[in-house]
């Protein structure tokens, strides 16, 4: 492991959201097998040294590994997390599909995106059965929940975001988002203050056009200049929903 990654200090006031929500959800176990989904983002990259400083400090062992999806995307090189994972001395799996071909033969109604995510949920499923590990952990934060909560309320006409912690379909790994408490401009500026590895665009396929998603994201941040409070109160609201059954 090189000094430089040894010496990576996480702030407090990063950890300490992190840290309630494992608690207050129960998330990791001692004992447990975590796989990281490291695209190579922001978040994910935030989460990977988030969960490597719990591992040095919490009264409970666990271990923990990264996983990168290349969905074969031109502009999507995930090459330079190898050595990194390599650097840390965390172990680290890659999985390559096609997904634009895949989803040109399969894709009905849905856009790219939800295709693609589901796709990939599905190779991290089975690498994480394959490699032995019964927890995997995902990056969203609570931009992204507050994100998701109103697409699902405009578009579908249901009250529901991403769970904090479930069990799969198949009963055999529990999915934990541990920066359900975390707003992105602190994934923002921790990358930056470390330097972290972050890929451009990692989903270079969503980059390319607008989504709904960043519709969502422009309307409330157009909505935090009149309200500094709002992701507070969304924060208030969003809870009760973070456990609920149909929540995805």
């Amino acid at each position: 492991m090189s000094e430089k990654q040894d010496i990576i200090k996480m702030p407090k006031n990063l950890m300490r959201p992190i840290g309630r929500a494992i608690s207050e959800f129960n998330m990791i176990k001692a004992g447990d097998r975590i796989l990281l989904g490291l695209s190579g983002g922001k978040d994910s990259l935030t989460l990977l040294h988030a969960l490597r400083h719990l591992q040095r400090h919490a009264p409970i062992d666990f271990s923990i590994a990264a996983l990168t999806i290349d969905p074969e995307i031109e502009g999507f090189d995930p090459s330079v997390l190898k050595k990194y994972l390599a650097e840390l001395d965390v172990p680290y799996f890659y999985e390559s599909h096609d997904m634009t071909k895949q989803a040109e033969e399969q894709m009905k109604k849905d856009s790219f995106c939800s295709f693609c995510s589901r796709m990939k949920r599905g190779m991290m499923y089975s690498t994480a059965r394959r490699e032995g590990y019964n927890v995997l952990a995902l990056g969203q934060h609570l931009d992204d929940l507050a994100e998701s909560f109103l697409m699902s309320a405009f578009r579908g006409g249901q009250l529901r975001t991403m769970k904090a912690n479930y069990t799969n379909q198949d009963g055999d790994i529990r999915i934990i988002r541990p920066m359900i408490y975390v707003r992105e401009r602190q994934t923002t500026d921790f990358s930056k203050e470390v330097e972290l590895p972050v890929i451009p665009d990692s989903c270079p396929a969503c980059f390319a056009m607008p989504t709904e998603r960043e519709h969502m994201k422009e309307l409330l941040a157009r909505e935090e200049t009149h309200n500094k409070d709002l992701f507070k109160s969304l924060k208030t609201a969003l809870s009760p929903l973070f456990s609920v059954k149909d929540a995805s």
